[in-house]
């Protein structure tokens, strides 16, 4: 049976493009590791005291990989993610050249875009795992050394204040998913149902070019809401995508918003790390900014921003415990729109607000 992709390949040219300028490491790097187990600890505490949410799933566990562990940690998730469009196609595609180029192709291309990423992430909440699985494996967050190290040397940023703020925004991110445990269900829903529904039709490559066309006749950007794949999304999809792109909008604002708050006078440099990070976000040569829009990531630093522009507009009429609203289930998740208009999604669910447990 021919395989849909070459994961093998994936990860041999993610590692070549990741280690192309992976530097000497500096003096005292190896502290990073007891660091970020110690920090992780701390920004736990401090999440939870600042949101009022308990993670049900006890204390996070921190690991500090290279980006070749960040590789293959990912590239284990887009297996357990795209497994039931590769099982599909599998069963439908024959073995001979045709397939085995396809296959190589598809590799190299998920390779090319895991190593460009892997030299730009600092860390990372892991939902895409299995009960069946190695236990080990699961409920951990991420921390990519080299990169965190890097930014520290080139910006001069003070380590352990640095560490604490990436760790808050990280742990923000599973105390979402292990306080509010219906989030994580619903997420990997919708995601199975996203794979569920493609279709690797051909004459989708026609709409799609259609929709591009439109989109240059009207003088919109059909890529800025998630990249190239939206393109050849079907209607029912894109409706899917809109409904995550709401969740995650939602998701990255507030873990922005609570690691600055909840740092406190922890983290004096919040502001400079966030200023630095945010044009560190929009710098890069024209190849990587082309990169960006096709494969979706400005649409992710779009979530960033809409996602706290929405919490100031929500928080400006009912306070924090008015934004709890959001995240009492899956009827009351704001929608994409409703990201982008506070005030529909207020109309929508009603503006008193709902208490918050230990408050």
């Amino acid at each position: 049976m021919a395989n849909a992709v070459d994961w093998a390949l994936a990860e041999k040219v993610a590692s070549r493009i990741a280690n192309r300028n992976s530097g000497t490491r500096p003096e005292g790097y190896d502290a990073i590791h007891s660091d970020f187990a110690e920090l992780t600890a701390q920004a736990q505490t401090l999440v939870e005291a600042h949101t009022g949410w308990t993670s049900e799933a006890g204390l996070a566990r921190a690991r500090v990989v290279d980006r070749d562990d960040w590789i293959r940690a990912n590239i284990a998730s887009f297996q357990r993610m795209l497994r039931p469009l590769t099982d599909r196609l599998e069963e439908t595609i024959a073995s001979g050249p045709a397939n085995y180029i396809s296959s190589k192709i598809a590799g190299a291309e998920m390779g090319a875009v895991l190593g460009w990423m892997s030299m730009r992430v600092l860390g990372q909440y892991d939902l895409l795992v299995l009960e069946d699985e190695n236990p080990d494996d699961q409920d951990i967050v991420y921390y990519v050394g080299p990169n965190i190290a890097a930014l520290e040397r080139r910006f001069d940023f003070p380590s352990r204040e640095f560490r604490l703020w990436v760790a808050l925004h990280e742990v923000t991110h599973r105390t979402q998913f292990t306080g509010k445990p219906w989030l994580r269900s619903y997420f990997l829903e919708q995601v199975n149902g996203l794979m569920g529904m493609a279709d690797p039709d051909p004459t989708r490559f026609f709409a799609a070019i259609g929709r591009l066309a439109e989109a240059l006749r009207t003088r919109t950007n059909p890529l800025n809401d998630g990249g190239i794949v939206t393109l050849f999304a079907s209607a029912d999809q894109r409706a899917t995508m809109d409904r995550v792109g709401g969740l995650m909008s939602l998701l990255e604002g507030h873990g922005d918003v609570t690691m600055d708050r909840a740092g406190g006078d922890r983290v004096p440099s919040a502001e400079r790390f966030a200023d630095t990070l945010r044009a560190r976000r929009t710098e890069g040569s024209t190849p990587a900014k082309v990169l960006q829009k096709l494969i979706g990531i400005d649409a992710k630093l779009a979530q960033y921003e809409q996602g706290e522009q929405f919490i100031e507009a929500v928080e400006k009429v009912g306070g924090s415990v008015m934004l709890e609203r959001a995240f009492t289930g899956p009827t009351s998740l704001p929608t994409l729109v409703e990201i982008r208009d506070p005030a529909a999604w207020m109309r929508r669910v009603g503006t008193v607000p709902v208490p918050v447990a230990g408050r």
